[in-house]
């Protein structure tokens, strides 16, 4: 598996810069101003902004200021508001449309696991005209080892969150919920997503526990058209891995650079629960259970390998209520950027036609 190669994959940021590293932003904040005032009026105010002595970085940050909006009697078939109870968020950086991502850190109920999560909703979430509406999520999923962070979420260096922005803007791809998990429990094993026996619960965490705390703060649909993944690398493993293997409560998945079969020395021969997690055996079960129809769209740059893999699953197991499609990336290599461009191109398209939109209010603008 090609697990190290995306680590590190995103560009600093400002939550990763040397100025606001760590869980008190804020307060390292002020001992910075005290400690380079004199510095700061020297150099002027952009310099200030650039370093991030008064950045709104580690700011609380809400969601969904206009879903109170929504009374309860007009909540729409197929919707869910939020349940509770909210999580505690506080920015990592501020986009230039005015969109946020935020992270909190989860204690998942069903897993046991606790972990970051990142998050970024689209500029269309808080317009009064989709109040009552739900919005499909996307589920991003890291390589590399997956943890402490998810370069998806630290920064929008990699241009995920304007991929989407630009395509909804364009009418090519739906305003996605981007849910962006730490996907490994430490920073020496990989856990394919998956429970391995005596490990941490990984695939209870990612199919169970995120999807539970996204509903808890986000308006998204009841129908599993609503859901769906994204990852690359060892991510997009646990990507398309989920989808065969929840088909009820997941529809699609966009994976990338991906392998097809869990190869971690943490299953220690276990064939069994292997069997249970690999997408070649769970592929094959959809099909001779007649489903229901998934979706899968495996990105290959063409200067990295893997593509064969891709092909040959497709071939054998891309059929009946398996849905598959290649979008081959020219150029492109086995890091975040290049997918986001393959995503770009078409996969984003894609994915959005097998997905529920979000519904405006046509009597609200």
């Amino acid at each position: 598996m090609q697990h190290d190669q995306l680590q590190g994959d995103g560009d600093l940021t400002a939550e990763e810069g040397p100025l606001t590293t760590g869980r008190r932003p804020q307060r390292r904040r002020r001992l910075l101003i005290s400690g380079v005032l004199a510095f700061t009026l020297a150099a002027g105010g952009a310099a200030a902004y650039r370093y991030g002595l008064f950045s709104d970085i580690g700011d609380p940050v809400s969601f969904g200021k206009v879903q109170a909006s929504a009374a309860a009697e007009d909540i729409r078939p197929g919707v869910s508001m939020p349940t509770g109870p909210k999580a505690g968020f506080v920015r990592t950086y501020r986009l230039p449309d005015g969109t946020q991502i935020a992270r909190t850190t989860l204690t998942g109920a069903k897993s046991g696991f606790t972990g970051d999560v990142w998050v970024w909703v689209p500029k269309e979430y808080d317009e009064p005209r989709y109040a009552k509406s739900a919005f499909p999520v996307l589920i991003s999923l890291p390589g590399g080892r997956g943890y402490p962070t998810n370069y998806w979420g630290t920064g929008p260096g990699l241009g995920l969150q304007k991929a989407v922005s630009d395509g909804a803007k364009a009418g090519t791809s739906l305003p996605f919920i981007l849910i962006m998990p730490v996907h490994n429990a430490d920073t020496k094993h990989h856990f394919d997503a998956s429970d391995i026996p005596g490990e941490p619960k990984m695939g209870t965490w990612m199919v169970e526990d995120i999807p539970d705390f996204t509903k808890a703060n986000f308006r998204t649909f009841t129908a599993r058209d609503g859901w769906a993944f994204m990852g690359s690398s060892a991510g997009g493993f646990g990507a398309f891995k989920h989808v065969l293997k929840y088909p009820d409560r997941f529809k699609a998945a966009i994976a990338s650079g991906v392998d097809i079969v869990p190869d971690s020395p943490l299953w220690k021969g276990n064939t069994q629960a292997m069997d249970e997690n690999n997408p070649e055996k769970l592929a094959e079960k959809l099909i001779k259970d007649g489903g229901p129809d998934v979706y899968i769209n495996f990105q290959i740059g063409t200067r990295e390998s893997g593509r064969e893999k891709a092909e040959k699953f497709m071939k054998e197991y891309g059929k009946g209520p398996v849905h598959t499609q290649l979008q081959v990336i020219q150029d492109g290599e086995h890091n975040g950027k290049s997918y986001v461009r393959g995503m770009r191109e078409g996969a984003l398209e894609w994915i959005s036609k097998v997905m529920l939109a979000p519904t405006p209010d046509p009597g609200v603008r």
